[in-house]
């Protein structure tokens, strides 16, 4: 037999359970926080039934807590954004559930439609609104868990005079 390997494996490969590594419990890694967010957002029936919409303030519901990490299901109707910020000592992992939102940062803006992700670093500045005519739903993974949100008042006429 002709191969560009020597590597050939024989028998069925999940016969050989030692060789497995066990599924972790809880996401550690970037990768695995971003796959927690797809499969929240996958799942509709661990969401869609919590989602209220508020014409006079961002809702916001804790979905799940794990061992130095939180889940946020957050709504927005049109109009309504965050304001410049930032995220303290937290990396997150933005997906849209529904709906679309716009990211502003000081590079330009970006709209995110459903499914879209975005995975970011500790102390990345950025403004996300609902420029669209129709509400949203979007899911925030924060690691470690979100202990400050710092606003960028000073910059945000900077950013939006940039898009």
């Amino acid at each position: 037999m002709n191969s560009d390997s020597d590597l050939q494996i024989a028998g069925d490969l999940l016969e050989v359970q030692h060789l497995l590594r066990p599924a972790r419990e809880h996401p550690t890694t970037v990768a695995e926080f971003v796959g927690l967010a797809r499969a929240i957002a996958a799942d509709r029936a661990q969401w869609a039934h919590l989602v209220r919409y508020d014409t006079t303030t961002r809702w916001y519901h804790r979905l799940r807590t794990g061992p130095g990490y939180e889940v946020w299901l957050l709504s927005w109707v049109p109009g309504q954004g965050s304001g410049l910020h930032d995220h303290g000592l937290s990396s997150g992992v933005l997906t849209v559930l529904d709906g679309e939102l716009t990211e502003r940062t000081d590079r330009g803006k970006r709209t995110l439609g459903s499914g879209a992700q975005r995975v970011f670093a500790p102390g990345y500045v950025h403004e996300v609104v609902n420029d669209s005519l129709e509400p949203a739903v979007s899911l925030h993974v924060y690691y470690p868990g979100l202990t400050d949100m710092p606003m960028h008042t000073a910059q945000c006429a900077a950013v939006r005079a940039a898009v």
